[in-house]
């Protein structure tokens, strides 16, 4: 007997690939087959994904990018990646399709909903994306990351929480080592997107601390490939010990190595930092749709686990002050950790994944 096809369908940023990731780790482990329908900025962050996930580009556009011939473009473009994305399914017949937002999850979405398949969604943020709106209401189910999530009028959502893949749920409840008077890990994370404040503001604002907390600090900074160059040249004529990376694939050991995450305040950041237990510093992006990013935040620093630090305030001045904050004080810095965990769902893939499996058999008895 064939085992039943998942097919997963995910946009081009780490936000929407690594929940899309780890649901694909879980099913596989349930006897799935699985298949992810992405466009090639998105086959970027497939890196980590199982070996026996099939792997599709399809065609699909957005009309935030480009000049008017371009935007032009954008319609034909989606139309015959849901063509191409129909055929298949007319081929194969998934049991199911996930759509976790991004532009290049439209096709599969679309010609699911066209042919009458069993379908959903997973909404990371506190706020619904573009993509994830339009279909809110044309799926069977809504599953959401954050809570509470906004949702449209008549749409009810089941919260879940947001999926982390298998290389965070090792480091899941890590062990957290106080700051102190000895080598201390900085994490910074902008993610895909508004990654160049972090890379302003930020090593200054290291740089700025007390010299005998500041010769002990190790610092991990992703940053864009333009600003890599001279941020490593600021760390290293300050004497800062740094790494600089445009992307790191390692991530979760980084940050379970860690004694303090500063960060943008995606869902997949939020959902790492929360499952590993580790206190934060949140600087929302503050352009993101419908502000999502603040909401994210918001468990995080009502549970005390988390400083969020809006936009507009984020200067070095400040972020020395709220560093500091955190690294002078060991006792507040664990019971952040600690916070941090407790709003953490570790389980998150799995309650997705039994969503998943729920669909499909509505789906065979109808």
């Amino acid at each position: 007997m064939t085992a039943p096809l998942l097919i997963i369908a995910a946009g081009g940023t780490g936000g929407h690939m690594f929940p899309a990731q780890a649901l694909a780790e879980v099913m596989l482990a349930r006897g799935w087959r699985v298949r992810l329908s992405t466009d090639a900025r998105g086959a970027r962050y497939t890196g980590g994904f199982p070996d026996a996930v099939e792997i599709v580009q399809v065609s699909s556009a957005t009309f935030a990018r480009g000049g008017l011939a371009a935007k032009a473009m954008v319609p034909l473009r989606i139309g015959a990646g849901a063509l191409g994305a129909m055929a298949r399914m007319l081929r194969d017949r998934p049991a199911a399709v996930v759509g976790f937002g991004g532009y290049p999850s439209i096709p599969a979405l679309g010609a699911a909903w066209a042919l009458r398949l069993p379908r959903m969604i997973h909404e990371q943020n506190g706020v619904l994306g573009r993509v994830n709106e339009v279909f809110s209401k044309r799926v069977d189910a809504v599953a959401c990351g954050t809570l509470p999530t906004t949702l449209p009028e008549g749409v009810e959502g089941v919260h879940v929480g947001n999926p982390v893949r298998s290389a965070v749920l090792d480091r899941a409840g890590a062990g957290y080592i106080a700051p102190g008077d000895y080598p201390m890990e900085l994490l910074v994370m902008g993610g895909s997107q508004g990654a160049r404040i972090l890379s302003d503001v930020v090593p200054p604002a290291i740089a700025n601390l007390p010299m005998d907390m500041l010769r002990n600090i190790r610092v991990s900074h992703q940053a864009r490939d333009e600003d890599g160059e001279r941020v490593s040249a600021f760390y290293a004529e300050h004497g800062i010990s740094a790494d600089v990376q445009p992307f790191f694939d390692d991530v979760p050991r980084r940050m379970s190595e860690a004694q303090l995450v500063i960060s943008r305040a995606g869902a997949s950041s939020v959902a790492d930092i929360s499952v590993i237990g580790r206190p934060s510093i949140l600087i929302p992006f503050a352009a993101a749709t419908g502000d999502h990013q603040t909401a994210n935040a918001r468990g995080l620093v009502e549970a005390g686990a988390a400083i969020m630090v809006p936009e507009d305030a984020a200067n070095p001045e400040s972020l020395t002050e709220q560093i500091h904050l955190v690294l002078g004080n060991s006792d507040a810095a664990m019971q952040m950790a600690l916070a941090a965990l407790s709003v953490g769902k570790p389980e998150a893939a799995e309650a997705l994944a039994q969503m998943v499996e729920e669909l499909a058999r509505k789906g065979k008895q109808t």
